[in-house]
């Protein structure tokens, strides 16, 4: 992984975290949003706009690629770069939790 993807996306946004945590399987922007609106009880809803614009640059980056389109829909699928990130991502939240457990 270089030094930029690292930059720009460790920490990750919750947006850029979801993505890549839903398309460990092929999915499309609309089912992202309502996977992740279920996953967080509603908490998080994505925003359209934001959403195919994470798309976009996560694409355009590598960490996720086009795997095909279903019902006019595009369908990705995240990269071995993005799962990479993706560990990085979890690493950090995990020590992130472990270290407020130990203030308790």
């Amino acid at each position: 992984m270089n030094a930029h993807i690292k930059k720009v996306y460790v920490p990750m946004t919750e947006t850029g975290f979801y993505i890549l945590l839903c398309l460990q399987e092929p999915n499309h922007g609309y089912g992202i949003v309502q996977t992740v609106r279920e996953l967080t009880g509603g908490d998080i809803v994505l925003a359209p706009g934001t959403m195919y614009g994470s798309l976009s640059k996560m694409e355009k980056d590598g960490l996720i690629c086009f795997v095909g389109e279903e019902n006019k829909r595009k369908r990705y699928l995240i990269t071995d770069l993005g799962r990479e990130v993706l560990a990085l991502e979890k690493k950090r939240i995990e020590r992130l939790y472990h270290n407020m457990k130990e203030m308790e």
